[in-house]
């Protein structure tokens, strides 16, 4: 079969058959007007093409984009630069949690708790503690600005975090020395990371609460003009500050009573006194419950005083039960006052003489005949 003929309505196509130069058992046959159709129908198939985009698009506007399907074009609808589908949205910042005030159902208030609050106030009075020398109050002192010191009282905060009130005040002291003598919001911003770290580096968490400082100080220059917050809320929302520093920077910095600052005394000692229905986990926990029967009138000084008594008498390890006019007074469920009686060295019985033959053994006399 040399040529082949196939009539198309409208289209005439001539196929010609020429050996397969793989196999000699195929034939191929090709479109005899190939040659002529990539001659002819090409151009009038771009130009038609051409013809009918420019038909369509002459009343897009530059921002219509154009989408391409082999092997013919296809027009969408056009995309508005301001349409909100056509940008990625940026993700807002989360928002932090408020913090909470008060219990649904408040707690109900502890057989004889002021005569056991009263005694312990009394037993404070008479007592100094680290807390009353080294704490978070003393750290304002050297600062002139009252900025400065509100700043100083934070900083001292944060970096009490499970660490003794020895240890913070030196740290604070040596930071302020370390940062050119001021403790302020540009001082701290213009250190080092390093130069801050060396400072506070005998704290707990010290290479955390280095980043959490300086990203505090950023912040309050950022959003509240070199100033510390008035609320717990903005307090909470800065990197390493809880419910607890909140409130006690609301105390001290700006004599705002607004709740009750629990830390691991307040905790642990109101949980040994029995004063929650059912012992509590969370500082949180604590922290709601007292402040629904507690009078608000308290809720500043209660923190510096169980403060104070946890760290002289009612100890985390070993508390002086003896010395505490509460367990003389059956205040306390958790008092220990039983004294354990050192045990004497046993002594060793003293052997008899039949005893000590019976353990030598049978007496043996030698003699020596001559």
């Amino acid at each position: 079969m040399s040529s082949s003929r196939r009539q198309v309505p409208g289209v005439v196509t001539r196929l010609s058959a020429r050996a397969s130069p793989y196999h000699s058992a195929v034939t191929l046959f090709e479109d005899g007007n190939a040659n002529q159709s990539s001659t002819s129908s090409s151009p009038e198939r771009s130009k038609r093409i051409k013809l009918e985009v420019e038909s369509k698009t002459s009343d897009l506007t530059p921002s219509t984009s154009l989408r391409e399907t082999s092997p013919f074009l296809k027009l969408e609808e056009p995309i508005s630069e301001e349409d909100p589908s056509s940008r990625v949205k940026a993700k807002s910042p989360k928002k932090p949690k408020p913090i909470q005030r008060s219990l649904d159902t408040p707690h109900p208030a502890p057989t004889r708790w002021k005569e056991a609050y009263d005694l312990i106030k009394e037993m404070r009075a008479q007592i100094v503690a680290p807390v009353d020398t080294m704490g978070c109050e003393q750290a304002q002192h050297k600062e002139k600005d009252p900025k400065d010191r509100r700043f100083a009282i934070l900083v001292s905060l944060m970096l009490s975090s499970q660490t003794k009130d020895e240890v913070t005040d030196a740290a604070v002291e040596k930071l302020r020395d370390a940062v050119g003598g001021t403790l302020s919001v540009a001082a701290v911003i213009s250190a080092d990371d390093s130069t801050i770290s060396n400072a506070i580096a005998k704290v707990g968490f010290w290479r955390r609460k280095t980043g959490y400082i300086k990203k505090t100080a950023l912040r309050l220059r950022d959003d509240f003009d070199s100033e510390v917050p008035k609320t717990v809320d903005e307090l909470c929302s800065l990197p390493g500050v809880g419910p607890k520093m909140a409130f006690l920077t609301l105390h001290v910095a700006w004599n705002l009573n607004h709740g009750i600052g629990v830390d691991v005394h307040v905790h642990r000692i109101t949980n040994r006194l029995g004063w929650h229905q059912r012992s509590t986990t969370k500082p949180e926990e604590t922290r709601l419950n007292l402040q629904s029967w507690l009078p608000i009138e308290l809720h500043r000084e209660i923190n510096h005083m169980l403060v104070g008594f946890g760290q002289t008498i009612c100890v985390p390890v070993g508390p002086k039960c003896d010395s505490c006019t509460l367990s003389t007074k059956g205040l306390c469920p958790s008092a220990n006052t039983k004294s354990k009686s050192p045990r004497s060295p046993k002594k060793r019985k003293r052997q008899s003489s039949p005893d000590l033959e019976r353990e030598c053994g049978p007496e043996i006399d030698i003699a020596i005949e001559s």
